[in-house]
């Protein structure tokens, strides 16, 4: 279901798709549960240079597809391929990934240029059918190249109106599929327990050696806690560890996202935070992407970008928690490395004039002076009132 537009007077609109109502949530609370503080760098943009801004055209026609939806992305060091993939569950076009190569200086951010569009495959060699069609029905979400076996992992969130459960898959290059890995029970939509509808699988990241692979819920299951409000934070989101060899689970952790920043325009109206992208800084430690949507802002104050760090190394491992009771478990703590507000608005510098809804991250190049590039991408949810954004920063180790 897409969520309707804000007030005409409104300059910004975010067409997140949600199917439940945030009034049951907001009256739950979790009494007792000690939450970690962030820890604010300082400045808040200090581990981040912007470089620049690029973005796609509007529903840009590609080898006869729509581009757009675009909520994961991973970078081939190799061959200096960008991978994108679109979040279109076969409803424009089939579920697909493409290939994209992006000009990269120290101060200077080129265009993207298209250089390949894929369709993803079931078992069967079949392309996987929207919604109507089948109960396969995919809601690709994040994406990581492998360099070692060539191949591609990727997420989806899901659809439980249909029943296909959120799914951990890897495929080939020409979109074939290799295996989809196990994820336990805990993850499949269940009228009391489960993920909620669209808060479901949503980041992916992989172990700088390649063998391991996280992933990350957007919002709390629903037996451990209520979404973010603008008075408090939400329950737990799971971050779960996989062995890639084996396909085993081995360890869960648990991740506390923010409250709202702000309240919506009016009250009433739509807001949310909850992750969209994981990332591995090093063998033990992550940055964690959250994204927050208030309705009735405009494009700056409308969406909140902040960027975590995380040690994988600390927390209360979660996977054989039923349900995260406040006081049962220790949450992973936090460390606040930037805040996207930092780089917008009027003032010196690379400036951006607005944000958008922002779910892929990666690792890009490194620069000249040895720093990694840092790259994100936005959804735009197919949506003429929201951007396809590329941002591109140096990051300070």
């Amino acid at each position: 279901m897409l969520c309707p537009p804000p007030p005409a007077t409104a300059t910004f609109a975010l067409t997140r798709r949600r199917a439940l109502g945030y009034g049951a949530a907001a009256a739950l609370a979790l009494a007792g549960l000690t939450r970690p503080r962030p820890t604010l760098a300082s400045p808040a943009s200090s581990r981040l240079r912007l470089i620049g801004e690029a973005r796609l055209p509007h529903r840009l026609q590609f080898q006869g597809t729509t581009v757009g939806g675009l909520s994961g992305v991973d970078y081939d060091a190799a061959s200096g391929l960008y991978y994108l993939l679109s979040d279109d569950g076969s409803n424009i076009s089939p579920a697909r990934f493409y290939t994209a190569r992006l000009p990269l200086e120290t101060d200077r951010l080129g265009e993207p240029v298209l250089t390949g569009v894929t369709s993803l495959r079931q078992a069967d060699g079949s392309t996987y059918p929207a919604a109507l069609r089948g109960i396969q029905v995919p809601d690709p979400e994040a994406i990581r190249w492998r360099p070692a076996s060539q191949t591609l992992l990727w997420t989806s969130e899901g659809h439980a109106l249909t029943g296909a459960a959120p799914a951990l898959r890897e495929s080939r290059t020409d979109g074939t599929l290799v295996r989809e890995l196990a994820l336990p029970a805990m993850f499949d939509f269940q009228l009391t327990r489960g993920p909620r509808i669209n808060r479901a699988l949503e980041g992916l990241a992989l172990s700088p050696d390649g063998r391991q692979a996280w992933i990350a819920m957007e919002g709390a299951l629903r037996q451990d806690g209520p979404l973010p409000t603008v008075q408090a934070p939400g329950g737990s989101c799971r971050f779960t560890h996989l062995d890639l060899a084996s396909g085993q689970v081995v360890r869960q952790i648990a991740y506390i996202p923010d409250a709202i920043p702000r309240a919506p325009v009016p009250p009433a109206t739509q807001a949310d935070n909850g992750v969209t992208e994981i990332l591995m800084l090093d063998a033990d430690r992550m940055l964690v992407l959250e994204r927050a949507y208030m309705a009735g802002h405009d494009a700056l104050s409308g969406i909140s970008l902040r960027l975590y760090l995380i040690d994988l190394r600390e927390g209360t491992d979660t996977l054989n928690l039923t349900t995260l009771q406040p006081g049962a478990y220790q949450p992973v703590a936090k460390t606040l490395l930037a805040d996207f507000s930092a780089f917008t608005g009027a003032g010196p510098g690379h400036r951006l004039a607005r944000l958008d809804n922002t779910e892929g991250m990666c690792w890009g190049p490194r620069l000249p002076n040895g720093n990694r590039s840092l790259h994100f991408i936005s959804d735009d949810n197919f949506n003429s009132r929201q951007i396809t954004q590329w941002l591109a920063f140096e990051f300070f180790d």
